[in-house]
């Protein structure tokens, strides 16, 4: 496993478009997921130890960003070929058993991870209401264990994307797994 940081956010730029198809059966994309305020695009998966730490905190925290017209979709880019524990049959049964607020959707070619830039999971990128990045950070301090009562950065980070477009300054890069590509 190796641990990767992303870069600091770019302000401004735009967000790629997608259209992926969700453990759910429907197809999403950029223009029918997004938020009146926003949308937070999470790259995720099943198998990193990282993600396993926070589902639940980004259960809680996409759940309540819905309250400041925050959309929310997690990205599932890795190789399934090689990693089971990514399928897609695996994918609808964490999205279920953790009550995912959000849709979560699969990456197959892996061309939006791509597309974004994502180096890690989880990978974060918050967008305004024009979709225009404004954060990609981290979800909190902790690590790959809860640290009571931490900051709530992404949170925080997206209630005021919400409230007044712009994103904070200062951010710390999120951590993770890198993303597991095919190889070409």
């Amino acid at each position: 496993m190796v641990s990767l940081q992303p870069p600091i956010c770019n302000f401004g730029w735009k967000a790629p478009v997608f259209d992926l198809p969700g453990v759910d059966g429907k197809r999403y994309t950029l223009e029918n997921i997004r938020g009146r305020n926003g949308l937070l695009v999470m790259f995720i998966c099943n198998h990193c130890p990282y993600v396993k730490s926070i589902r639940d905190r980004i259960v809680r925290d996409t759940g309540e960003l819905l309250l400041y017209g925050i959309n929310s979709i997690a990205i599932m880019s890795n190789d399934s070929a090689e990693y089971e524990e990514d399928s897609f049959e695996n994918m609808q049964k964490v999205a279920q058993q953790y009550a995912f607020p959000f849709p979560y959707v699969w990456d197959e070619t892996q061309q939006i991870a791509k597309n974004y830039g994502a180096v890690c999971t989880p990978d974060f990128f918050g967008f305004n209401a024009h979709l225009e990045l404004q954060y990609r950070g981290r979800l909190d301090s902790s690590r790959k264990e809860a640290v009571m009562n931490a900051p709530r950065d992404l949170f925080n980070a997206m209630v005021q994307i919400a409230q007044t477009g712009k994103g904070p300054l200062e951010q710390i890069a999120s951590m993770g797994c890198s993303i597991k590509w095919k190889e070409e």
